[in-house]
């Protein structure tokens, strides 16, 4: 019995863990899906319009050529190349066999909708059309109905399989082994039974398995599974490595310090698979409506048949019964059913090709209605790597011992900016004796050298201990570094951040698409200010904590205004948690955020912003023309069959010609340049 998804009030899926999906890549005896599994689409009904993905093309038409060749020879004896065998059980016989190789299928699916208690299913719609063609002696309609249907199934199962191979290819961005060192000695396990702390041995090209850190001096890393970009990223001892992330030219070592399902990689396959889960309203109306609209497809058709009864003079029950089977024929809502969900994976699969990971097509909806775009600026407008831009030391002060002093005392702290005066001063002087060292939260860090206190952080630091100054901070823009030592001012670092070089174009379209803009940093206003004025961003506010972010999103939502809100920082998961639409830039960034927001940017490019949002709309327009095509057609022919004015080859176009338009429309979206 094939597996029926069950889904809450909400679209969420209930069955079928992330769990289960992540780590049982081919349980084909359990009641959930496997990795590879979960990818397939599955209707409410319980018919998976994907499972024959992995067999070859020619095998899937197979059985619909035999029927076809078998109709068409049929057709030329009855019509054109008259023969007197061809008459009563020969003619009938023949038509049945033309019928088995597409009828069985659905007469099989048919019954097990009705044993599962679906008795209204498009199955049941078909089987009754087409054996009801037969009785009435309509064998060629009979056996076209179900063949054009059944070309109709596969095309769907090769739409389907096409909207999700993007998707389907992250799943094998994660190695299964690994080879790790066992008192020195080289043993290759699965990766999901390494603990953390051991060492993995990574050849040259080779993948890693797990998160880890660095224990080789250098290597060059390529990062394509995570961030998109396949440039070589260097890394060196100590420093982070992401599962997925793929060796360079020298044998590396890397001691795991994350278990394999926490991995970064792990996380974004979760997200993935978990896409479909969540199901966009016009999805859930669609099932909803499908539900009810075929039971009373199916009475109304018993209406067309046994109602004139009553009320024609000339009541003919062949004639009445073939009304009601077009009827049947008609109202099949397969285009529906198929095309929608189709037209949101295509989204999905077309974002993920670009580096997008939506966590459901709930979100292509509620993207697509934005109306503001609120950012934070460290790590999402700019590169969040700092770097110092000047050096000002008083006379009073020897400029190298000052700098070495700073640099010893910042190299306790773990921000970027102590990596930028890292970078700049160079090497730690390991004679500088640090005591009592503190840090001050907001304010920087202080410790006694040689007996005398020194002083690095903010211009507030300097105003907490009393410790005079004779510039204007706010005069200038960069981030400042103030330095005292032995309770005088001695002078300040300026720290600049470099603006993302597609931030520009990404404000940019924003505008061009109607959103508007602001900016939110804890960083310093004049800083902020410095960047939204470059970038043409009317609305920035600095010098902000996470909940005054989230006070400003509240402001924007109180005007009954959608908004988008990106960040990066653990300290931007609250407001990314409160936005309409939450987005993440996920190369490198927190997993807090990651984790809660709706959408993910894998390759850290606020240009993705207004791709994502055009993505949305483009989806959701598609899947509105579908719905359209659909009930258009639908209707006109449902009202020229119950009149008697449409055969069984308009009823055949108006279900399974509908259905192939509106699959061909929706895998559109997988074409278009963004």
């Amino acid at each position: 019995m094939i597996h029926q998804h069950k889904y809450d009030a909400n679209g969420k899926q209930l069955c079928c863990t992330q769990e289960e999906k992540i780590n049982k890549k081919s349980d084909k005896n359990s009641g959930c899906c496997s990795a590879h599994d979960e990818q397939e689409h599955s209707d409410e009904d319980g018919h998976n319009h994907e499972h024959n993905a992995n067999e070859s093309t020619l095998k899937m038409f197979l059985p619909a050529i035999i029927s076809l060749v078998l109709l068409l020879v049929a057709i030329g004896l009855d019509n054109y190349f008259q023969q007197s065998w061809f008459t009563k059980y020969v003619r009938l016989s023949w038509y049945i066999v033309a019928y088995l190789p597409v009828g069985i299928p659905v007469l099989k699916e048919a019954f097990e909708s009705i044993t599962k208690g679906e008795f209204f299913s498009e199955f049941l719609l078909m089987c009754i059309a087409t054996l009801g063609a037969f009785a009435i002696g309509e064998y060629p309609e009979g056996v076209a109905v179900m063949l054009f249907y059944t070309i109709g199934e596969v095309f769907q199962t090769l739409a389907v399989s096409r909207a999700k191979s993007n998707i389907k290819s992250l799943l094998d961005q994660r190695p299964d082994e690994v080879s790790i060192l066992v008192n020195n000695l080289v043993q290759t396990v699965k990766a999901a039974d390494v603990s953390i702390g051991t060492i993995i041995q990574l050849k040259s090209g080779e993948k890693l398995g797990l998160d880890g850190e660095l224990i080789s001096e250098k290597a060059s890393f390529n990062t394509a599974a995570l961030t998109g970009e396949s440039k070589p990223d260097t890394k060196v001892k100590g420093e982070t490595v992401l599962a997925g992330m793929i060796n360079g030219t020298t044998i590396a070592q890397v001691k795991v310090t994350t278990a394999y399902n926490d991995s970064k990689l792990s996380k974004i396959l979760e997200m993935v698979q978990n896409a479909t889960a969540q199901k966009a309203p016009t999805e859930l109306f669609i099932r909803k409506f499908a539900k009810i609209y075929t039971p009373i497809v199916v009475f109304l058709a018993i209406a067309i048949c046994l109602l004139p009864y009553f009320f024609v003079a000339n009541y003919d029950f062949n004639d009445w019964l073939y009304r009601a089977l077009v009827f049947l024929v008609i109202s099949c809502p397969c285009a529906l059913v198929i095309s929608i969900p189709l037209g949101y994976f295509g989204g999905i699969g077309a974002a993920s090709k670009n580096g997008i990971l939506f966590k459901g097509s709930n979100f292509l909806d509620s993207i697509a209605n934005i109306q503001n775009v609120v950012m934070d600026k460290t790590g999402t407008m700019t590169e969040g790597v700092f770097m110092v831009q000047e050096v000002i030391i008083s006379n009073e002060f020897e400029r190298e011992e000052i700098l070495k002093m700073v640099n010893a005392l910042e190299s306790q702290s773990n921000h970027p900016v102590a990596t930028a005066i890292h970078n700049h001063v160079g090497a730690i002087d390991p004679s500088i004796e640090l005591k009592n060292v503190e840090e001050i939260a907001g304010h920087g860090l202080k410790a006694e050298i040689n007996g005398k206190e020194l002083h690095v952080g903010n211009f507030k630091l300097m105003d907490k201990f009393s410790i005079p100054y004779d510039i204007d901070p706010d005069s200038i823009v960069y981030t400042l570094i103030a330095i005292a030592y032995d309770k005088k001012f001695a002078g300040y670092l300026t720290i600049a951040d470099l603006i993302k070089e597609d931030a520009q174009l990404t404000i940019d379209k924003l505008k061009s698409m109607g959103v508007k803009t602001t900016m939110l940093s804890g960083d310093k206003n004049t800083v902020v200010q410095f960047v939204a004025n470059k970038l043409g961003i009317s609305n920035a506010f600095g010098d902000l904590l996470p909940e005054d972010k989230v006070n400003k999103v509240n402001e924007i939502k109180a005007k009954n205004e959608t908004v988008a809100f990106v960040g990066d920082g653990v300290n931007d998961a609250p407001v990314v948690a409160l936005s309409t639409v939450g987005i993440a830039m996920g190369g490198l960034g927190s997993d807090a955020t990651i984790e809660t927001a709706d959408v993910v940017i894998q390759d850290d490019k606020p240009s993705k912003i207004p791709m994502a949002i055009n993505i949305g709309k483009q989806t959701r327009k598609i899947v509105w023309q579908n719905i359209t095509l659909a009930f258009v057609v639908k209707g006109i022919v449902l009202i020229l069959g119950a009149g008697g004015l449409a055969t069984m080859w308009e009823a055949v176009f108006a279900d399974v010609g509908v259905a192939l338009l509106a699959i061909l429309n929706a895998v559109r979206i997988q074409k278009m340049k963004f």
